[in-house]
């Protein structure tokens, strides 16, 4: 159904059911870009970012919410140490055959960065997935830092003890089985091995990276890190701004997108 969120609908994919969100194109000719929410995201806690893409882009723009987070189904399974591999490797390009975007602009916040990241190595080499145009990537992880697994660890702590859990219900179905499977696996021991670093060059698509001066869950060494792996990878750095550009720094975030895809694409 369409209402003033844009058109709402599901999909099936890798067994699961995932809620979607979708803004059609002002513009049709331009490339779809499609969202890629947090460690604790979903569709709902982009709020009014995706409809101000749309707006200002003039493209189409999809969000979804993957298994176990908003409205999709009820994560069943603790998550494995390769959860964001397999967000990349089998759920993201049937989301997109599903969807026929052929050419997607993937802009991923967080956790959802990491995933277009890993996404774009693999598309290079195969010719039979969607080729990405651009990669928008807002405080993207490519390796473990303590900084993360600190600050996981004192979220999991006030989450029972404060409004954590009433805020994160209002954008969750099934907040507890989210939340647990999310902060377990990042504070599971055996995920401070993950690392993307290696894949890195071989992202071709031109990249910008949105990186607040005062994350709270990552350092300068990931933008670094991109930088010396992806080709011509650009970088915004946000002052007094945190983990989320788009809710820090709004106008900012979305001017960099804009001029961005003006120029590259």
């Amino acid at each position: 159904m369409a209402d003033l969120n844009g058109i709402r609908s599901e999909v099936m994919v890798d067994g699961h059911r995932l809620e979607t969100l979708f803004y059609p194109a002002l513009d049709e000719t331009l490339p779809t870009i499609v969202m890629l929410h947090e460690g604790l995201g979903s569709v709902s806690m982009w709020r009014d970012f995706p409809a101000r893409v749309a707006a200002a882009t003039q493209r189409g723009v999809l969000a979804y919410s993957r298994y176990g987070h908003g409205a999709s189904d009820a994560l069943g399974e603790p998550r494995s140490a390769g959860f964001m591999h397999h967000e990349a490797t089998v759920v993201l390009p049937e989301v997109l055959k599903l969807l026929h975007i052929e050419q997607p602009v993937l802009l991923g916040h967080s956790d959802g960065g990491s995933i277009a990241l890993i996404y774009a190595a693999l598309a290079s080499a195969q010719s039979d997935l969607a080729q990405p145009r651009a990669l928008i990537l807002e405080a993207p992880h490519v390796f473990v830092e303590d900084v993360t697994v600190e600050s996981i660890a004192k979220v999991r702590e006030a989450y029972p003890s404060t409004d954590l859990r009433s805020k994160l219900a209002r954008h969750h179905d099934h907040v507890d089985e989210m939340f647990r499977g999310w902060t377990a696996i990042w504070l599971d021991r055996k995920f401070r091995d993950w690392n993307i670093q290696d894949a890195l060059a071989n992202v071709r698509c031109p990249v910008l990276v949105i990186q607040g001066t005062d994350d709270e869950y990552g350092t300068m060494a990931q933008v670094a890190a991109i930088r010396r792996g992806v080709a011509g990878a650009e970088t915004l750095l946000l002052p007094e701004c945190g983990h989320s550009p788009h809710r820090d720094q709004t106008e900012a975030t979305l001017e960099a997108i804009v001029g961005f895809l003006e120029e590259r694409l």
